[in-house]
């Protein structure tokens, strides 16, 4: 019998992705998929080399942290040398405000939420739940990732991310220009890519705020693919 792949899980940082509850809906399809699932509840684990040597696919949830240089240099070894990196919204493209190479490594980072019309605002973490569409792209037609989907109607954040052209882009999204808005015109920022660092594969999906945005089925099975296909 082949020995099981193995999983890290990650998590940890601001309480309001719930980190937790996220990282554990996922844990019984890794486990069910042959993965033996380790979860640590801070990046240290990623300065350990003999403990990242056996690693094939890491889940971070890590919201608004910080990263010490040993351990952002033992996770972009990793990566290199071709472990899976795999994430949902700020679990991955918020994470580690103090390291400017872990954006380039994930291909992205959260820019901002931008919240509803004046008019419609309550002052509270409501103002930033707005219906919008997640578009798969040609690619993402044909990409295992993706492929299958259809476009996503949502309400829940809507991520503005900074990203670059090296990455493969699953899915868009389109924010609206509004009364009282910088922006002149409509922006389409990436929501799924996948990008190649090295020997290992990144995957990223900027929905997942909370347990019940990433039990929509479209959302979930976007995921599982994603994991799957990360992990080497």
């Amino acid at each position: 019998m082949s020995n099981p792949k193995n999983a890290l899980v990650v998590r940890g940082g601001w309480p309001g992705h719930h980190p937790v509850a996220t990282t554990d809906a996922f844990i019984p399809f890794l486990e069910s998929q042959g993965f033996a699932v380790h979860v640590e509840e801070s990046s240290a684990i990623y300065a350990d080399e003999a403990a990242m040597s056996d690693i094939d696919l890491i889940v971070q949830c890590v919201s608004m942290a910080t990263i010490e240089r040993e351990e952002f240099d033992g996770l972009d070894a990793a990566v290199r040398r071709g472990v899976g990196l795999a994430g949902w919204h700020g679990g991955i493209v918020d994470s580690y405000r103090n390291t400017p190479e872990y954006p380039q490594l994930i291909g992205g980072y959260f820019a901002t939420h931008p919240p509803k019309p004046h008019h419609d605002r309550m002052g509270d973490g409501s103002d930033y739940m707005v219906p919008h569409r997640i578009e798969v792209t040609p690619a993402g037609k044909e990409h295992p990732i993706t492929s299958g989907i259809g476009a996503l109607d949502l309400d829940t954040e809507q991520y503005w991310v900074l990203t670059d052209n090296y990455n493969t882009v699953l899915a868009t999204t389109t924010h609206a220009s509004k009364p009282g808005d910088p922006w002149g015109s409509p922006v389409t920022c990436p929501a799924v890519w996948t990008r190649q660092w090295g020997k290992g594969r990144v995957f990223v999906a900027t929905p997942g705020h909370d347990p019940d945005v990433l039990a929509m089925s479209p959302v979930r099975t976007m995921v599982e693919r994603g994991l799957l296909w990360a992990s080497r």
